[in-house]
């Protein structure tokens, strides 16, 4: 496939060099702009957006995946496994979760084929070469890829400086983590090729104990600028190693140690904690290339084509205690006289994939019209593998590597679509979008959970076709000079995930999703002021929720509900008090509900012995989980000569973590507050130095950002008593935390 791309490369290469023989910075800019044109909303698009430009990810750039910098925008959440935004990190729009909102580069998705998810974690320090971020909130426009479902994020590469450069950065914090950076450029050399890259390294230990990551990354292009057209080729990639912090603590626990890790816990016999297993670590290795052409074809008309390629491949390894063999495929062995069925071992997750395709988009503009011809095809092919690679004690044979599960996962996702806005009265734009997507996804094999009833692996068979027509419509009116109003309406289709198939019932196969998004947005702007508002509508029809309910061997299950939205109204205000004070403040406010709902609770007896039976519990409305009905933030920023200060706080309100509208199920309101202060200095010797210290919640508020939960039915048979019993997880996040750093660009 390498070969493939470089050949392709030097083709188009050759093929450009005949185009021009002549360039400026200014069509430089234009050419490298226009190749996510298609996918991006426009200033007249009516759709609900905000953008982080490439001067205010640069100021807020400390080291923390991209999901803590996209919390300057509205109805954003975000979460770190490890606590310090370093490592496994989340993020939740309008709370939509990461499984529906859709990741693009460069128009190319991201999101993993099976899971829908972006793993931030593989893709460290990507933002260092990011020239700019855009976030559409509700189904948005048509884009490339699954998992637009509510929410999108886009995300544009920087340029190649017209003159060469380099930069080196240094940073260093709170838990050990520090990060360093070198970037390069040629700049434009013989008015035509440039060439840029990035190495970055970052290491915490993590707020959470053993928490750590140990961060590689690098990003590297080279480009080719005619007069009419530019050929890049893109590549990046990352390296990760991460203990494990995914399982949280309970409420007990929290009060004794919140940076408690249970996870690696070595257990003796009685189920004490003897120690920890220093290899419960996640490893996974992950490269992107991006072929891209971008052609003028005219003053009205330019063109644009990408082919990517990503390779990943990793495992993750855990220590398990008191496990069943044969859930293992390992039979029970006989030691000092007794049979023994469970015991602790440690078992090997692993899985490598292939990811690649082409999207493409013919774009026309003039003073009335702009409209895209766009879409692509993608193909992912996938396995997944498990070994036992260690048995305490275990007497009898047994591989060095004996694997359990194997299943393999082939997909092919092709879209395209038509879009235009088009002025049909003076100050009045119409706005229209279609897409048609087909998904083919197939899945043969085992799957990781023992089925009971049958003594053998779960086995996994799922041969479906999907065929979706999003259509999306649109108003936008120019009212004055100073303000505009839109109004829209969208439909956005999606397919199941892989876990909805496997936390399925059994011979169940889950439904696809379907969301009518209706937006009606106001903006103002002038010199001093300006003001957003958005009011916002989303109705799912089939939307896949955890409910309780397990299958046969016990799994928690997900199920399509009939009903259920999203409803709220977003604020967003700025002001320029002077030219060095600016303050920026967004709010929403929200209602999240599922109608009809039905909630599943496993009973046992009063010594929790399990009775293998589950009552059903009807709540009817019910908010959903994780969505908290207020969000907000400011950011207060002024410059002083060579100084310049913010202060950054977020709020977010009461979150449940389950359905059930349980007050013990919850997470509490938090209110944050960040500083950052940053010195720039030109000079003559060393070029442009640059020091600054942030520092995060400023006031050590103790808080968790994201949590999990489960409920039973305790039957007392002797006192003919039910209640209820919760049980909350929950994922601390750090107090009061710095980091410094020093860069020089010469």
């Amino acid at each position: 496939m390498k070969k493939n791309v470089i050949t392709l490369f030097v083709f188009c290469t050759a093929f450009t060099a005949a185009l021009s023989q002549e360039n400026d910075s200014v069509r430089i800019v234009e050419l490298d702009e226009i190749q996510v044109i298609a996918t991006r909303a426009e200033s007249k698009t009516p759709v609900t957006h905000s953008s982080l430009t490439k001067s205010l990810i640069k100021s807020s750039n400390y080291g923390q995946d991209v999901p803590f910098l996209l919390t300057l925008m509205p109805s954003t959440v975000a979460t770190s496994d490890a606590g310090a935004g370093i490592g496994y990190t989340g993020v939740r729009i309008r709370g939509v979760d990461a499984t529906r909102i859709n990741v693009t580069t460069n128009g190319v998705p991201l999101n993993d084929a099976e899971s829908h998810s972006l793993y931030w974690v593989n893709m460290p320090d990507f933002v260092s070469s990011v020239a700019d971020i855009q976030v559409q909130r509700g189904v948005g426009s048509s884009t490339n890829g699954a998992g637009a479902f509510g929410a999108s994020i886009n995300m544009r590469t920087e340029a190649i400086d017209n003159e060469p450069y380099g930069n080196v950065s240094l940073s260093a914090g709170s838990y050990n983590t520090h990060r360093e950076i070198v970037k390069l450029g040629t700049g434009i050399l013989k008015n035509h090729f440039a060439l840029s890259a990035r190495l970055s390294n970052i290491n915490s230990d993590g707020y959470i104990d053993r928490a750590s990551s140990r961060l590689r990354s690098y990003f590297a292009q080279g480009a080719y600028y005619g007069n009419r057209a530019v050929v890049k080729f893109i590549t990046f990639g990352g390296k990760e190693k991460t203990y494990h912090a995914w399982d949280g603590i309970d409420a007990e626990q929290m009060a004794k140690n919140r940076r408690y890790n249970p996870c690696g816990e070595i257990q003796d016999d009685n189920g004490n904690v003897t120690g920890f297993y220093d290899n419960q670590t996640d490893n996974y290795l992950q490269r992107n290339y991006q072929l891209l052409y971008n052609q003028i074809l005219n003053e009205k008309w330019n063109f644009n084509a990408t082919l990517h390629y990503t390779r990943g491949d990793g495992y993750y390894e855990e220590y398990k205690n008191a496990r069943t063999l044969v859930e293992y495929g390992l039979q029970p062995f006989v030691a000092d006289g007794a049979t023994i069925k469970k015991t602790n071992l440690v078992r090997r997750k692993q899985m490598d994939n292939d990811f690649f395709g082409g999207v493409f988009s013919l774009n026309y503009k003039t003073q009335k019209l702009s409209a895209s011809l766009g879409g692509g095809i993608n193909r992912y092919v996938g396995n997944h593998w498990g070994n036992v690679i260690w048995v305490k004690n275990y007497i009898g044979n047994i591989d060095a590597n004996h694997e359990y599960y194997r299943n393999y996962t082939g997909k092919t996702d092709a879209n395209i679509f038509a879009k235009a806005n088009y002025e049909i009265a003076k100050n009045l734009n119409v706005y229209a979008d279609l897409q048609y997507r087909q998904i083919n996804h197939k899945i043969n094999g085992e799957n990781d959970n023992w089925d009971w009833i049958n003594e053998k692996m779960q086995g996994l068979t799922v041969d479906n076709a999907y065929r979706f027509f999003n259509p999306k419509f649109g108003f936008y009116y120019q009212i004055n000079k100073t303000s505009n109003a839109y109004a829209s309406f969208a439909v956005a289709n999606k397919e199941p995930t892989r876990n909805n198939f496997t936390d399925a019932k059994f011979n169940a196969t889950p439904k696809s999703e379907q969301l009518l998004d209706y937006e009606l947005g106001y903006n103002f702007r002038n010199n001093i002021f300006n003001f957003d508002a958005t009011l916002y509508l989303m109705n799912y029809k089939n939307q896949l929720v955890l409910t309780g309910e397990t299958n046969d061997i016990g799994e928690p299950l997900t199920d399509n509900v009939a009903k259920s939205y999203r409803a709220g109204i977003e604020l967003a205000a700025g002001i320029k008090f002077t030219d060095w004070l600016t303050w920026n403040v967004n709010a929403t406010f929200s209602k999240n509900k599922i109608k009809n709902y039905t909630e599943y609770l496993d009973d046992y007896d009063e010594d929790w012995n399990a009775l293998y039976t589950q009552t059903a519990n009807y709540i009817g409305t019910a908010t959903i989980a994780y969505s908290p009905s207020v969000i907000a933030g400011s950011l207060l920023s002024a410059k002083f000569g060579n100084f310049t200060t913010a202060l950054h706080s977020v709020y977010v309100g009461k979150q449940y973590v389950t359905n059930s509208e349980q007050d013990d199920l919850s997470l509490d309101a938090y209110f944050l507050n960040n500083i950052r202060i940053d010195y720039s200095l030109q000079t003559k010797s060393l070029g442009t130095l640059n020091f600054g210290i942030t520092v995060n919640n400023i006031f050590g508020k103790k808080y968790s950002s994201n949590g999990w939960g489960s409920s039973a039915y305790i039957k007392d048979a002797a006192e003919n008593v039910v209640y209820r019993s919760n049980y909350m997880g929950y994922y601390p996040q750090a107090t009061c935390n710095f980091m410094i750093n020093l860069s020089v660009t010469f």
